[in-house]
């Protein structure tokens, strides 16, 4: 949504105005305030009103990383299998 927004913004500049723009979205203040502001966010969106939505998040975003933290390994082991298999090994 609000890459909808920044979008809509830009989209009715010229090119030399852009960097003008963008440039005070990359400081630190900015950032920080921008997460702060999600966060307050998700708070009174799902903690403040007693939904189940949070737990549904962790549970899935623990299941995607145990997911990528094991990818690694799991394509290591497909490769091996996969030589083996062309070298004539079990």
């Amino acid at each position: 949504m609000a890459m909808r927004k920044v979008y809509s913004e830009i989209k009715g500049m010229k090119v030399k105005e852009v960097p003008n723009y963008v440039k005070p979205m990359l400081s630190m203040d900015y950032v920080k305030k921008a997460f702060q502001k999600g966060l307050d966010n998700y708070n009174s969106k799902y903690i403040q009103t007693d939904s189940i939505q949070p737990l549904y998040h962790v549970c899935f975003g623990g299941m995607v990383f145990s997911y990528l933290v094991a990818l690694p390994n799991e394509r290591r082991h497909l490769e091996h299998q996969q030589h083996a298999k062309e070298h004539g090994h079990h």
